[in-house]
């Protein structure tokens, strides 16, 4: 499995479009082929700047479900509303170590 994060910054006063269409985003995720789940992180700081943690079965699942989705409606709604193009990066979790205690 891989987590996909991605940054994504909305300009200030479109907060709520941008934020309901993140969500938008995420439920159509469940739909595809390969998604695990996923969890948004609001930052309390900054109103417009969403983590989106994307747990995908397998980087080739992530990469082409974003190809699938690109060019989607919610996706050009979305463009616009942001301050900077979002970053993205696909992570994998390395497996925790148990120390020996003495």
């Amino acid at each position: 499995m891989v987590t996909v994060v991605w940054d994504t910054w909305i300009k200030p006063g479109a907060e709520a479009e941008g934020l309901a269409l993140t969500r938008r985003i995420w439920e159509d995720m469940r739909r595809f082929d390969g998604y695990v789940s996923h969890e948004l992180l609001f930052d309390v700081d900054a109103p417009g700047h969403v983590i989106a943690l994307g747990v995908w079965a397998s980087r080739e699942h992530a990469d082409r479900i974003r190809e699938l989705y690109k060019d989607s409606d919610v996706i050009a709604r979305l463009l616009p509303l942001l301050e900077k193009p979002r970053d993205r990066w696909i992570t994998q979790a390395e497996a925790a170590s148990v120390a020996a205690v003495a």
